[in-house]
């Protein structure tokens, strides 16, 4: 892991009671469903799902990935998708860019699928697309909802094992503000802060 992001996440898991006991319970369902499989000897499949899947759902991604290396959570698959595909947002790669990870994109689309890197040779694979995505798993995974939006237009979840809402503010209502970075900055900083919660719950 890159040693500006271990740092970021060193300081991070001292802030667990930032947040509130609700969200604790619901997060604790996510931590569960983990060691559920873990049991049972089943792929850790988390696919975290948001409308346009540019900004919230990719955060999820990224960060399901760095918390379980973090932890040395072993076999965890982290996935994103929409329910339409847009692109990954600029915003979002900035934001993650100032923690540390290391970003490219093929350039080859509008839709450009990102290569974002948490350490060397530990990377996962970002680009807008709809959850059902052939990338995506087909079944046997945890559908996480990272929008209120999703979570109202995708009743059903075809092939998931479960389903959880861990709802966001969307940073995209600040783009063209003078908050827009800290906004998305925040954005990032509460996923990363709430996924390491989980992994820390399954690592205990």
């Amino acid at each position: 892991m890159f040693p500006s992001i271990k740092s970021y996440c060193d300081d991070l898991v001292k802030e667990f009671d930032c947040i509130s006991s609700n969200r604790k319970s619901i997060l604790d369902t996510i931590a569960h469903y983990i060691i559920d499989c873990q049991k049972s000897q089943l792929p850790i499949q988390l696919v975290y799902i948001c409308t346009h899947n540019s900004r919230r759902s990719h955060f999820g991604q990224v960060w399901a990935l760095t918390a379980a290396n973090y932890y040395g959570i072993q076999q965890v698959h982290a996935f994103s998708g929409g329910t339409e595909a847009t692109a990954f947002n600029v915003n979002a790669i900035r934001a993650l860019e100032n923690v540390g990870f290391q970003i490219q994109s093929n350039g080859a689309s509008q839709n450009q699928v990102y290569s974002v890197c948490f350490g060397e040779n530990e990377c996962t694979s970002c680009f807008s697309k709809i959850y059902n995505h052939e990338v995506n798993p087909t079944n046997n995974f945890l559908a996480i909802m990272t929008c209120g939006e999703a979570e109202a237009n995708c009743p059903f979840i075809p092939g998931a094992s479960a389903r959880i809402a861990t709802t966001y503010e969307d940073p995209k209502l600040y783009d063209g503000t003078p908050e827009q970075d800290k906004a998305y900055a925040d954005r990032c900083k509460q996923i990363a802060l709430e996924t390491l919660y989980v992994f820390s719950k399954v690592h205990q």
